[in-house]
């Protein structure tokens, strides 16, 4: 019996192996407009177009940003990229992460590491950092679980927290078509990238 196939065919021509990713295979358009075609919340949100997973990536940054004000393009770039492995393996949300088990995880984490080491950051988020970007993350989410999910205030934030009013200020959700989500996602990325060490 043959084996499964086990890699993708990208729009930039590349060939990305799923269960041995290497650096040389990923790119930034490739991951631009994945993620601004894959939605988040399984779809479910209002709007004219679904909320996708790079306008939540832009959304995290921004929060990031305001949490760290001096942060540096290294940590700034790790929270925009922290859902980039969904390009291709999709969003889940949290219950079907836990259905699917530990598998899921170490998917995520083959991928995260050579888009990681591809862009110039280290493979392994450190652990604090790591922290630092799932709070931003959690900010996000009851953000978007409130203003276009269907939750109530108190439900969002009996999951997710509720965020200080001061910190998401000035910060609405945005549903736009997926070619302006795309752009605006890899114009971020490619300025925080010029202002790596």
């Amino acid at each position: 019996m043959a084996q499964a196939r086990a890699w993708q065919r990208m729009l930039s021509g590349r060939r990305l192996d799923l269960l041995d990713p290497t650096p040389v295979d990923i790119e930034i358009e490739d991951i631009a407009h994945g993620l601004a075609f894959v939605a988040r919340w399984n779809g479910q949100t209002r709007g004219d177009f679904p909320y996708s997973v790079a306008e939540h990536s832009l959304l995290v940054e921004a929060i990031f940003g305001r949490l760290h004000p001096r942060a540096g393009a290294t940590a700034r770039l790790t929270a925009l990229l922290h859902d980039a492995p969904e390009y291709v393996i999709g969003d889940m949300i949290s219950p079907v992460k836990a259905a699917v088990g530990p598998d899921y995880g170490k998917l995520d984490d083959r991928l995260s590491a050579a888009i990681h080491i591809r862009f110039g950051l280290p493979a392994l988020t450190p652990k604090r950092l790591k922290q630092q970007i799932k709070k931003a993350d959690r900010v996000s989410a009851w953000m978007e679980a409130t203003q276009i999910a269907g939750f109530t205030e108190s439900e969002a934030t009996k999951f997710f927290g509720r965020p200080d009013g001061a910190l998401i200020a000035g910060l609405d959700i945005s549903l736009r078509a997926p070619v302006a989500v795309r752009e605006d996602f890899t114009a971020r990325h490619a300025a925080l990238l010029e202002q790596l060490p």
